[in-house]
């Protein structure tokens, strides 16, 4: 068994939440603040092996995004540990994270706020490289116009500003800067979901084919299930903060197992099926300042029962390569007694 290069053991991050003016004026009367947080994420555990690609998929607000930040060094983890070749990534230790983060590289859902305005594109580029010592001085610029043609583009495109280009060549300039730094891992968080259609293919096959090229490992983010699909080995679900199922991308979508993740699929137009009734999950996402007890998605399902209603499922493994977070798959809840 390959050891893996990224390993997250139980993370779970919790935003505090700052008091309300009528909460501040209570505390000066002598009252008590109850206080509260956010809980992006909840005790996820999750591997990714050299030269593949994991997916995370779920709804605006799972947490997904939180966990991709996590894993970049960017937000230390409230419990739980993350690694990188067996050294943690962030243990809110700043040495740990100058050292480490630097091998793990973030690509943003929108490139024109994640490059600088005021930097030329050959600048943003090679600072990483230069600040860290990774190329001589004397090549940087031959390097960065390599990148900038890896990535599909002229390099002499080196001396142009973010605002002088598209969105879709913005992001290939993001990519070029991530790959500047020589990384073991890259978190890409809705690379293309700002972009067109079109465009969206093009940055996409090109991601195919760096990753073909240079053997890439990656944390794919998206709610976008036919990307994630093209794109990735894996694909972890998330639900309020937590993953629900974890399965090879062929086989989660040949046979969803979760009833959240049915849902998820059952929601996704497809063509050549005729016409087709939608019927959209029923009911709000809870609230994560305030999770509901037991099963997350229990408010939501059709087929909760009692033990769904007080006792939190474990992602626990019902074949090959396939982990479930629900009691209908560990014989706790029978589905058609529940319906």
């Amino acid at each position: 068994m390959t050891a893996p290069l990224l390993e997250m053991t139980r993370v779970s991050k919790r935003f505090a939440l700052k008091p309300t003016l009528a909460e501040k004026l209570a505390e000066r009367l002598g009252g008590r603040r109850t206080g509260g947080a956010v809980h992006a994420v909840n005790d996820v555990s999750l591997n990714v092996v050299r030269g593949e690609v994991v997916g995370i998929v779920g709804e605006s607000g799972c947490g997904k995004s939180t966990l991709g930040r996590i894993v970049s060094g960017i937000y230390a983890p409230t419990e739980g540990r993350v690694t990188l070749d067996g050294k943690p990534v962030a243990d809110g230790r700043e040495d740990h994270v100058n050292k480490l983060t630097t091998r793990v590289q973030m690509i943003h859902q929108d490139p024109f706020a994640s490059l600088n305005p005021r930097m030329k594109v050959g600048e943003t580029i090679s600072e990483g490289p230069r600040t860290h010592g990774l190329v001589p001085a004397s090549e940087v610029r031959t390097r960065t116009r390599a990148l900038l043609e890896q990535v599909g583009l002229q390099g002499d495109y080196a001396d142009r500003l973010p605002h002088q280009f598209s969105g879709g060549q913005r992001q290939r300039i993001a990519i070029a800067r991530a790959l500047a730094m020589q990384p073991d891992l890259l978190v890409l968080d809705e690379a293309v979901a700002s972009l067109d259609v079109s465009i969206q293919a093009q940055v996409l096959n090109l991601f195919l084919d760096l990753r073909r090229s240079l053997g890439l490992t990656a944390l794919f983010i998206s709610h976008d299930l036919s990307v994630v699909r093209h794109v990735c080995d894996r694909v972890a679900i998330m639900y309020l903060g937590r993953v629900v199922e974890l399965a090879s991308a062929e086989r989660l979508y040949a046979d969803p197992k979760h009833p959240y993740t049915q849902a998820l699929f059952a929601s996704v137009p497809t063509l050549g099926t005729g016409r087709r009734d939608f019927h959209p999950i029923k009911g709000e996402i809870p609230s994560p300042i305030d999770p509901p007890p037991g099963c997350a998605f229990h408010p939501r399902c059709p087929f909760a029962g009692p033990r769904c209603r007080a006792e939190i499922p474990r992602l626990t493994e019902v074949g090959s390569g396939r982990s479930v977070a629900c009691h209908l798959n560990d014989g706790g809840v029978d589905r058609e007694d529940a319906a």
